[in-house]
């Protein structure tokens, strides 16, 4: 999710008995609901860097126990200086630390539902998982956490009861409305995967042999082996529905093929999912994703190794040219528009990976996205 949300789930759990202690514990809450992203100052060595450790483990135990630690240390500090006159109106480091982690495990559970995922158990394990639930900005959950917190301060000025049991009133209704909006969201992403077979219709093609079980977290990279020609038989790798920024129930389908994806978005509310050929929106976007000898050695590059480990859908575009030399590109479809990119176009954004080759298949230039 992206900071601000993050920052108001922090305020809204200080409001509950977590936050007893006074000002220690608030801070302790929000810097520890933000803290797992200070693995941004991996920017500092360029994109692949970053996109190497971002949501490594900051994310995973290490980042619970020792950001826990230093944000605990933090709000310590922040206490003896400027809070509570009275030592025992604050709250012990030992209490500081266990906030502190309970706030940094927060973050990454609410990462968890978003397409983007995260990867809990690195540095043991470099695996993401997602459950596609969540865009990385839900405005209907900033809109929950946001009136939390405003009319919690409006109640303070009206309420007969104390100032904290109206802060901890409001904050468990906010937590409960939060709960509404993931069970609406998994609901309809469940609907959605449903309608896939019936809006693509004739387009899918039949199961690969090869396909890893269903698990109830979405993970990858997975070992799917790329088909190598245009003339192979194709087969159905797994169907993903990404959530739409405005609408929960407006949801983009990828049929991931052995050798392409198909994509095209539904609504759950206006689409019946059966199509017919005078329906137009039955036309699904095609992505190729045919590994040629120069994708394949394209993909040893370094950049190419950091940007197939982070992307969950990376389709391959390939040109050769008359001398042998050639330009790989892959877009993670997770994060690109409604078009497919000309391949001599510059990359859209961070999630895509170009490398060039030289008539020998060597690695002459490599970038991620505007590098």
């Amino acid at each position: 999710m992206d900071n601000l949300t993050h920052s108001l789930f922090g305020l809204t759990l200080a409001r509950t008995p977590l936050g007893r202690g006074g000002r220690g514990s608030t801070i302790a809450l929000v810097l520890a609901s933000n803290a797992p992203d200070i693995d941004i100052v991996a920017t500092a060595g360029g994109s692949a860097k970053y996109l190497e450790w971002h949501r490594g483990p900051t994310h995973g135990l290490p980042g619970v126990i020792g950001l826990g630690l230093v944000v605990a240390a933090i709000g310590w500090l922040i206490d003896r200086k400027w809070g509570a006159p009275e030592p025992a109106d604050r709250a012990s480091f030992r209490r500081l630390w266990i906030v502190a982690m309970i706030g940094v495990a927060c973050h990454v559970l609410m990462d968890l539902p978003t397409s983007y995922g995260t990867r809990p158990f690195s540095p043991f394990a470099w695996t993401w998982f997602a459950q596609d639930w969540e865009p990385i900005v839900d405005i209907y959950l900033l809109a929950i956490l946001a009136a939390g917190l405003w009319f919690g301060r409006a109640t303070d000025r009206t309420a007969r009861v104390s100032s904290a049991s109206a802060h901890s009133r409001n904050a468990v209704l906010a937590l409960g409305l939060m709960m509404v909006n993931y069970g609406i969201r998994a609901t309809a992403h469940h609907e959605a995967i449903a309608r896939a077979h019936q809006v693509f219709g004739a387009q899918l093609p039949a199961s690969c042999p090869n396909v890893t079980p269903e698990s109830p977290f979405e993970h990858w990279p997975r070992n799917t082996e790329p088909t190598a020609a245009e003339g192979a038989s194709r087969c159905l790798v797994e169907i993903a529905a990404m959530p739409d920024f405005l609408s929960p129930f407006r949801w983009r389908l990828i049929a991931h093929l052995s050798n392409a994806f198909e994509v095209r978005t539904v609504d759950l509310l206006t689409d019946t999912g059966r199509a017919t050929s005078s329906d137009v929106r039955i036309v699904a976007i095609h992505y190729p994703n045919v590994w040629t000898p120069a994708v394949f050695q394209a993909a040893q590059s370094p950049v190419a190794q950091v940007f197939l480990g982070f992307s969950r859908f990376p389709a391959a575009r390939s040109v050769v040219g008359a001398d042998g030399a050639a330009i790989v590109r892959w877009n993670d479809l997770r994060f690109t528009s409604e078009t497919v990119p000309s391949i001599r176009e510059r990359a859209p954004n961070l999630f895509t990976a170009t490398v060039q080759l030289d008539p020998a298949g060597k690695v002459v230039h490599e970038r991620l996205g505007r590098q």
